[in-house]
């Protein structure tokens, strides 16, 4: 298998990437409407932490590592949908947007949590006990992973709390949750 081989594989994966990421983006967008607008700003963010990380570490994005950053953008996404799921439940069962929005982390948290701890830890294990490729990928998933609970609590968080009292935002929320029902 010749260099060009690979390297078509890599530009392949990276157009696979940034298409299925548009397609996340906008279905957040379409689902969610606000809380996904800023849900899709929070992923963008998270990308860019994420990518500078890798400059400043540095990591070789080979075949693996990509698979390993798609993967922990996957789990940010995941993450925020948890999030919004729950904040959907609290203003259903009647609770302010505010008091839904601290809710909905409270409970959406632990979930979280425990997904991207588990996958923390495969990734040192794999990082440890594996050679090439796969010390690539489980590098790429673990910082991605630990990026994304970053930023999901943090970022995430901090825009829907300063948000939760903005009368156009509480509208849009409560169309999701009316939406959903």
């Amino acid at each position: 298998i010749g260099p060009s081989l690979g390297q078509d594989s890599v530009t392949k994966s990276v157009r696979a990437g940034i298409i299925g990421l548009v397609v996340v983006l906008l279905f957040m967008l379409v689902h969610y409407r606000l809380p996904g607008l800023l849900s899709d700003f929070s992923l963008v963010i998270y990308a860019l932490i994420t990518l500078a990380l890798y400059k400043l570490i540095p990591v070789k994005l080979t075949l693996p590592g990509i698979a390993g950053f798609l993967l922990s953008v996957g789990m940010a996404v995941d993450a925020n949908v948890l999030i919004f799921a729950r904040m959907r439940d609290e203003v259903g069962a009647g609770k302010t947007v505010g008091a839904a929005t601290s809710a909905g982390f409270k409970k959406a948290f632990r979930a979280v949590f425990d997904c991207n701890m588990t996958t923390i830890i495969t990734a040192i294990i794999l990082f440890w006990a594996a050679s090439g490729g796969i010390k690539g990928f489980a590098l790429t998933l673990g910082v991605g992973v630990a990026l994304s609970m970053f930023t999901a609590v943090l970022v995430t968080r901090s825009m829907l709390t300063l948000l939760s009292g903005w009368k156009p935002f509480r509208i849009a929320i409560c169309r999701t949750t009316d939406r959903a029902a």
